[in-house]
């Protein structure tokens, strides 16, 4: 019998639909049949493409005797935390504070009010290890509901007085030292044998990896070492699909073996223009060709109809996380024939440990033979290994595929949108720049409304809640299209949406996490106090700031930096968590404008240089600010309105921006 989720708008929630649990979804009615029935909440947090979220459903939601201590003793609430951000920051950061660490799903306790006094992530059917069972968990908190509340009472509202005098600290200066100090935290974790930071699991990280890329394109060497072992370890593991291209969300492992095979759309968007970026500072093939790959999986992943963007594809497949994306001996040797030889030393079969559990041995596709099988090929090598790619391409389209989660969220969108304006602009390639706009009008017209771009939409129905992140990453996406094409529609709508945001979530101090008001009911504070795999709200909004303020001039490079001070005592305790903001801090300490009024014979090879640290400003002689007094043909670079002496090449210009960030 279905339950109150059956009419939900997530794919998530809706495989829990038929659950015997009575959930409810998060909001007014859940609390108050808490506040009735004098009952607990527990909260249940997860996403359509977790395999822990999928593993604790078959074990205990689905379990008729699970669900009816849960749906006697609780009031129970399911969460699909990409839907509601705003909720699963709030209660993750409860749940660090009373484990010490996060993750999903995540399981906690709280009062009818929805204050935290208990909680874990996944717990077992049974007894396993130090985990207890889930049902031995429900009884005891229900027992200690019932004889130990005053306690409990005062433990949650100690906490959660304590989450918001931890969570809310007041604007201040940012301390000058603070990239320095990041670096050196990032190189005393640097794994130098197989890249990223130690202790496994490891994660791509990208939006510290753009930070990183920024430094080495500026000539920062230990930023370079970091970045390039990184980039090349996470490009030939297992971590990265070698068949079609972009990247699961993590691997367990230090050697970026094995995945978590999750692939969702975020990673992959900004691992994009880390690769396009980290090519053109270390002119790697490896970094130009997983580029290409990783842009054409977001290519996969656009509604042929709408264009939005899909939101991730599921771990599992035939009930076995991983099943689409391995393989045994026997099927390659089926697959590849007389090349069979030679790809067991591309892919390193002899190296990589097999998977274990099925009657056969399965492996994860690495390319660590890649060197090896390189030299002996010489110049058939990339001919090879598409041939190779193809033949297995094929045969894994005939497999089950995994789950797709056809929800669209703007936030996650725009990334993508970004790293294809931004792939098309470098590469001159249409194909990547037209899927942008397909983007990018989906965002503005279908998931616009009311001059804000709503966070969720899916199956036609468009959400309500409007989060600080859409607007922010929308602004940006649409300064890159604008940087791309020179349509001044994505400058004044980036702008407009820009000015929006500031006034509307300026009242909640960029940390109300949604809007309208009726939405911001929240117990606890929804603070982002990390963003090394995507980038704040705060931070992203400064960005737009300063990329504006190039274009329009005005106080935008004051609100950049307002935005930076409020994560002042962030930063001063844990800045290689804030990648984002350390980038807003490089870009208003040494970012530059650069003026190219039109018409002008180098446009477009100027638009094919790779400077993460200026912003093009390009139309019309005096036809905004930033072109006041910029004759046509001539390209000016400028720091903060002070300019260095205009050029007509493009080498000149090449030589002045060396000579403004040396190299």
């Amino acid at each position: 019998m279905a339950n109150r989720l059956r009419d939900s708008r997530s794919p998530y929630l809706l495989q829990h639909a038929e659950d015997p649990v009575d959930w409810y979804p998060f909001g007014e009615e859940a609390f108050s049949a808490a506040l009735q029935e004098d009952k607990p909440i527990f909260l249940s947090v997860g996403y359509s493409a977790c395999h822990w979220c999928h593993v604790m459903h078959r074990e205990s939601f689905q379990d008729p005797e699970v669900a009816r201590i849960l749906n006697r003793h609780f009031v129970a609430v399911k969460v699909d935390r990409e839907e509601r951000p705003d909720v699963d920051a709030a209660y993750m950061q409860a749940l660090i504070s009373l484990t010490g660490q996060g993750g999903w799903p995540m399981s906690l306790f709280l009062t009818p009010e929805g204050k935290p006094f208990f909680g874990g992530t996944y717990f077992p059917k049974e007894d396993r290890g130090s985990l207890p069972s889930f049902r031995r968990v429900l009884l005891a908190v229900a027992q200690a509901w019932r004889e130990e509340r005053e306690a409990i009472l005062r433990e949650a509202e100690r906490l959660s007085q304590a989450l918001w005098r931890s969570l809310t600290p007041p604007p201040g200066p940012v301390p000058q030292d603070v990239e320095e100090k990041a670096l050196s935290f990032l190189a005393r974790s640097f794994d130098p044998e197989w890249g990223g930071l130690l202790p496994a699991p490891k994660f791509p990280q990208g939006n510290l990896l753009l930070y990183l890329l920024a430094l080495a394109w500026r000539g920062k060497e230990e930023a370079r070492g970091i970045l390039h072992k990184t980039l090349r370890a996470m490009a030939l593991g297992g971590v990265y699909d070698q068949v079609g291209g972009g990247f699961h969300r993590y691997a367990v492992d230090r050697f970026w073996y094995l995945p978590h095979f999750e692939k969702m759309l975020y990673d992959n968007a900004l691992l994009a223009r880390v690769y396009l970026g980290a090519y053109r500072v270390f002119a790697d093939p490896l970094f130009l060709r997983v580029a290409r790959e990783t842009l054409d999986w977001l290519l996969s992943m656009q509604s042929p109809g709408q264009g939005g963007f899909y939101t991730a594809l599921d771990a599992e497949s035939e009930g076995e996380e991983g099943r689409y994306y391995t393989w045994t001996p026997d099927e390659l040797r089926a697959a590849l024939g007389e090349d069979y030889p030679l790809a067991h030393r591309y892919f390193a079969l002899g190296k990589a440990p097999p998977l274990e559990g099925g009657n056969s041995p399965r492996y994860v596709l690495t390319a660590w033979g890649e060197e090896e099988v390189r030299r002996e090929l010489g110049e058939g090598f990339a001919a090879w290994r598409e041939g190779l790619r193809a033949r297995l391409l094929a045969l894994r389209r005939r497999r089950m595929p995994p789950n797709l989660d056809d929800k669209v969220l703007a936030d996650w969108s725009a990334l993508a949108v970004r790293a294809l304006a931004e792939a098309g602009r470098l590469l001159r390639d249409d194909r990547y720049l037209m899927a942008a706009r397909r983007g990018a009008h989906f965002l503005v017209e279908t998931m616009g409304k009311d001059g804000l771009v709503r966070h969720v939409w899916r199956a036609g129905a468009l959400g309500e809640e409007a989060f600080l992140q859409d607007q922010s990453f929308t602004a940006l996406a649409l300064l890159e299209l604008y940087t791309a094409t020179g349509e001044w529609p994505y400058l004044e709508k980036a702008k407009s949406l820009a000015e929006a945001t500031w006034e509307i979530f300026r009242g909640e101090g960029f940390e109300g996490p949604s809007t309208p008001p009726a939405l911001n009911s929240l117990p606890l504070p929804a603070k982002e106090v990390e963003e090394t795999t995507l980038p704040s709200g705060k931070s992203a909004l400064a960005e737009a700031f300063w990329r504006l303020q190039a274009a329009f001039g005005g106080d935008y490079r004051r609100r950049a930096e307002l935005l930076l001070e409020e994560g002042a005592l962030w930063l001063e305790r844990h800045p290689h968590a804030l990648p984002g903001l350390l980038l807003v801090h490089r870009l208003l300490k040494e970012g530059t404008e650069l003026a190219l009024p039109t018409p002008s014979p180098i446009l477009e090879s100027v638009r094919e240089l790779y400077l993460p640290l200026t912003q093009l400003v390009v139309g019309p002689a005096d036809a905004l600010p930033g072109l006041l007094g910029r004759e046509p043909g001539r390209a000016y670079l400028c720091r903060e309105g002070g300019c260095r002496l205009p050029v007509e090449e493009v080498s000149s210009l090449v030589e002045e921006v060396q000579a403004v960030y040396g190299g």
